[in-house]
């Protein structure tokens, strides 16, 4: 056999086995933070969009259910304690979300740039980490920015620098979690069906994700409870109150949310992943 038939063969076995060529480390490592990048400078460049994204609905769920309810007599005078860490969590876990699930639709079908970055020297996977990172900033953000903002409309007077650490874990894990469910949703739903989807899907999240109570007080409603606890979101609400208020109103220990989202964060991650290679190599 000649050396040109060997070539050719051993080509058609490569391709037969799906092979991938092999990248440098440092050239992976500098194309990956190149596509996150790319993605941090767009966002930075309509950044009132984004904040009011990240602001507005959040401000309103201060003002209304902790200033408006209380004021009139609706609830006690310590519920905007509860109420903080729930709105931090509800809002850094859908940002991430949106911000994962919604470039990843536009790119897969309108703008098709998902093309170049499958281009770029940097496994598939990869990519989709990339998006999935991207997202967690996002809410990262969101979640932190909620703080100051709490603090200002509900009165509080901060926490203390004990609770940081455990709340920067919980608001990290929780972000993760809410990208890996947008890198989920971003590659499974058609563009014609996402309004539904995310209707769908927002709605149950945001109630039964304990934002507005703590979970232990859902103990007379003993199936509503259950249904919340399958919520990744509880445990972000449950584990920044946990980190910020120790003893009552946090209900499960902080270990306890550090352990599910870690869980739920993988497990969604290796749904979204795998999503994406199907999608990109469809």
């Amino acid at each position: 056999m000649s050396e040109s038939a060997e070539a050719v063969e051993a080509a058609r076995s490569a391709e037969a086995v799906g092979r991938r060529p092999r990248h440098d480390a440092a050239s992976v490592t500098r194309t990956f933070l190149a596509v996150l990048w790319r993605d941090v400078y767009t966002t930075t460049r309509r950044p009132t969009a984004f904040l009011l994204q990240v602001i507005v609905q959040p401000l309103l769920l201060f003002f209304v259910f902790g200033k408006v309810l209380g004021e009139a007599g609706y609830t006690r005078g310590d519920f905007g304690a509860t109420l903080l860490p729930g709105v931090m969590a509800l809002n850094a876990l859908l940002v991430s979300l949106e911000n994962t699930a919604m470039p990843l639709i536009m790119d897969f079908s309108w703008s098709g740039e998902i093309e170049d970055r499958l281009l770029a020297p940097l496994p598939g996977e990869l990519v989709a980490v990339a998006k999935m990172v991207f997202g967690t900033l996002c809410g990262l953000f969101a979640g932190l920015v909620m703080a100051p903002v709490g603090f200002l409309v509900l009165g509080g007077a901060g926490w203390p620098l004990t609770a940081w650490p455990g709340a920067l874990l919980i608001l990290l894990l929780g972000s993760a979690t809410g990208a890996g469910l947008g890198l989920t949703l971003g590659t499974i739903v058609s563009p014609d069906r996402i309004g539904v989807t995310f209707s769908l899907v927002m709605a149950p999240l945001t109630f039964t994700g304990s934002v507005q109570y703590p979970w232990s007080s859902l103990g007379h409603l003993r199936w509503f409870q259950v249904i919340s606890a399958i919520n990744p979101l509880t445990y972000v609400s449950e584990g920044l109150r946990a980190a910020a208020l120790p003893g009552p109103p946090s209900s499960i220990p902080l270990w306890t949310d550090a352990l599910v989202l870690l869980f739920a964060m993988a497990v969604t991650a290796v749904t979204g992943i795998r999503g994406f290679m199907s999608r990109a190599l469809g």
